[in-house]
């Protein structure tokens, strides 16, 4: 599995017009599922995203976790992550799981996150979507489990 990481202080994630999720400060994670992926990386996912110390404590360091600020976590599946441009100049994304597979390990991923006991936005899985936030720092991670 693969995510980017934002540090936001807002995000929203609209569909048809239809806002399907709003967040205040916390992170906000466009995540996807590489073929191979299973239950276990899902669950490793969800608790790296929740315990990840990039929000800033009282001196603006960044070591705290959404658990210790309070903040939400936002889910955006993002297929596109496993795009591979290193030969001509269309994307090939044959490492990426097909959404038969990814579905079900997004919606793992959101479930341990929220037994975790954070709160938890999402978008819609397939959809096309708008993505606005405001990242805070900005602090970008690329993470890989």
């Amino acid at each position: 599995m693969r995510a980017v990481v934002q540090r936001v202080a807002s995000a929203r994630v609209v569909v048809d017009d239809e806002v399907v999720g709003v967040m205040s400060s916390g992170l906000l994670c466009l995540v996807a599922v590489k073929q191979g992926d299973d239950l276990a990386r899902a669950d490793e996912m969800a608790r790296k995203l929740v315990h990840l110390r990039v929000l800033p404590d009282a001196e603006g360091r960044m070591n705290r976790s959404l658990l210790d600020a309070g903040g939400t976590l936002g889910v955006v599946s993002q297929f596109t992550l496993y795009g591979d441009c290193s030969k001509g100049r269309r994307p090939f994304f044959g490492e990426a799981a097909p959404p038969e597979v990814a579905e079900p390990l997004l919606s793992r991923l959101i479930d341990t996150a929220r037994q975790e006991g954070v709160s938890v936005i999402t978008g819609r899985f397939g959809a096309h979507m708008q993505v606005h936030l405001t990242n805070d720092g900005p602090v970008t991670l690329l993470v890989d489990v």
